[in-house]
């Protein structure tokens, strides 16, 4: 579908502008104290970055809804044809313990599939956005065309200062010498668009709003993400999934995923 009026670029601005907001409310105690909610950290920010991304996104376009992480009775309506997904903060963790690997990001959802995204680093002052064949941006500078890099080959990036799980059983197998560590799961996903890593692969809960932005960076660019199991996220029905491989070379993602699960 053709993307509806400069609602990409709209959606780019709006989600700088909520990552401005986040990295001077970091300076407040208050914002970072929450609680652990499973495997998930919220904070206060979590809540205060949902009402300015929200606030931001209807002022572009009303008729558009927004869907997020942070908004519960969203998340239960059947999924409309046309929405924003955002994740007001995708690293809460990070944000909260003064690391600077966490993120603020929205995607435009059309008939089942991201079409425009921004995603914005606030401590290093990275803008990603993509926008469906059009390719992807790094700060309004074009990102290449992934090189090719066959399994072992370039780096793995994970979130622990070694690889660890089934990151370290990925790295060890397919005999990877480089690692980075990193932060978010969306700030690894464009660490492959960018080129700076070439695979992550994770076997925890992962939900739409974390990848449906950076997905889109990584197709653009040539790149693949899919669930753990190879399979594409269908952006249907439930949001949450089971792991997920990020991959700058598509043939190194299937290969990754028919090696866990041949």
């Amino acid at each position: 579908m053709s993307t509806p009026r400069d609602l990409p670029g709209a959606m780019a601005t709006a989600v700088h502008e909520v990552g401005a907001l986040l990295r001077r409310w970091r300076s407040d105690a208050a914002t970072r104290e929450g609680v652990w909610e499973g495997g998930q950290f919220k904070a206060r920010a979590d809540a205060l970055a949902h009402r300015a991304l929200t606030e931001r996104l209807r002022a572009i376009d009303a008729a558009v809804p927004v869907v997020s992480e942070e908004d519960p009775e969203s998340l239960e309506r059947e999924r409309p044809s046309l929405y924003w997904l955002i994740d007001p903060i995708d690293g809460t963790a990070s944000y909260a313990h003064g690391f600077p690997g966490y993120v603020t990001q929205a995607a435009l959802v059309a008939d089942g599939r991201p079409e425009a995204a921004a995603v914005y680093a606030p401590e290093t002052d990275e803008l990603y956005t993509a926008v469906r064949g059009k390719g992807a941006l790094r700060n309004a500078r074009p990102l290449p065309v992934c090189d090719p890099a066959p399994p072992g080959a370039g780096v793995l990036t994970d979130n622990t200062p070694k690889p660890h799980g089934i990151a370290r059983e990925v790295y060890e197998h397919f005999g990877y010498r480089g690692y980075l560590e990193s932060g978010s799961i969306s700030l690894k996903l464009c660490r492959l668009a960018e080129g700076t890593a070439h695979l992550f692969v994770k076997d925890v809960p992962v939900r739409d709003w974390d990848v449906a932005a950076p997905a889109l960076l990584l197709e653009e660019v040539g790149g693949l993400l899919t669930r753990l199991d190879g399979t594409g996220f269908p952006y249907r029905g439930g949001y949450e999934h089971t792991g997920l491989i990020g991959a700058a070379d598509p043939a190194t993602g299937r290969a990754v995923a028919a090696w866990l699960f041949g």
